[in-house]
């Protein structure tokens, strides 16, 4: 597959960027500067629950997106029950074992903010080259991550600032895979970052919930949605594809040598 675009890079920022410390980041992680040495974007990658950074990693090693450093993060969370390296983002699990309906992810969200404000203060990244990408509960606290960052950043404007800042608190992207929103969002005004959901159609058992489309759209400006027949993580070229078009449009590409590099394909997927 290929794409072809061109889009300004964040002139403002290095062009190798600081790596994350293990001082400011008080969960495991695996972080790996881009393949080509040019720190324009950052993946950050948040797994599933019971499952844990080092996949992730590895993925994002293989992808080798141009210009583009990956961080995996693992969850803070043990799974309860369980002997093998298995965490989760939040609690999960009642008492007896039984997943919670309506789970509560603030610590988790509080965690990924000092994340993201260790890697712009300290790292060099302005938040429009961050990218999110999460799988299932990895997913939803993606997509959760958005709002909250948003509502932080639109709650800390004044009047004045409204017009000129109108993009303030926005990501790079957000990409959720069978990851639903855990929250009902209500904005005034909602947050322009793009947002991809991958999810599995009716009847499968990992179908998303009815309205979880809707909610995320009362959150987002810009959501597109594909459906894959494959449960999991996608693991074939159809079911990458949608992934690798969203990223060829809106990961960002720096100027080189006075002429903008054009994005005309990825490596191939895993």
């Amino acid at each position: 597959m290929s794409a072809l675009y061109v889009q300004e890079s964040f002139n403002g920022s290095p062009r190798v960027k600081k790596a994350p410390t293990k001082i400011n980041i008080s969960v495991p992680f695996s972080y790996t500067a881009s393949d080509d040495g040019t720190d324009e974007n950052l993946l950050i990658l948040l797994h599933g629950l019971g499952d844990t950074h080092l996949p992730f990693g590895n993925l994002g090693r293989q992808l080798k997106l141009p210009q583009t450093a990956v961080l995996a993060l693992r969850a803070p969370e043990q799974v309860p029950f369980l002997y093998e390296p298995a965490f989760q983002w939040y609690t999960s699990f009642d008492g007896l074992g039984e997943l919670i309906e309506r789970p509560n992810p603030t610590s988790a969200l509080d965690l990924l903010e000092k994340v993201i404000r260790h890697l712009i203060d300290n790292c060099g990244w302005p938040s429009s080259r961050i990218h999110l990408f999460g799988f299932a509960q990895g997913g939803s606290i993606a997509a959760e991550f958005g709002i909250k960052w948003w509502k932080m950043h639109r709650n800390s404007q004044t009047p004045a600032d409204s017009t000129s800042n109108a993009t303030n608190g926005t990501l790079g992207s957000i990409i959720s895979i069978s990851g639903p929103l855990l929250s009902y969002p209500t904005l005034s005004i909602k947050n322009p970052t793009p947002v991809l959901i991958i999810h599995n159609s009716s009847p499968s058992e990992a179908a998303l919930p009815a309205n979880a489309l809707a909610d995320v759209k009362k959150a987002y400006v810009i959501v597109a949605e594909h459906t894959i027949k494959e449960q999991g993580m996608p693991s074939s070229k159809a079911g990458w594809q949608p992934i690798m078009e969203f990223w060829s449009t809106h990961l960002g590409r720096r100027q080189v040598d006075g002429l903008y590099e054009v994005m005309s394909g990825f490596s191939a997927v895993p």
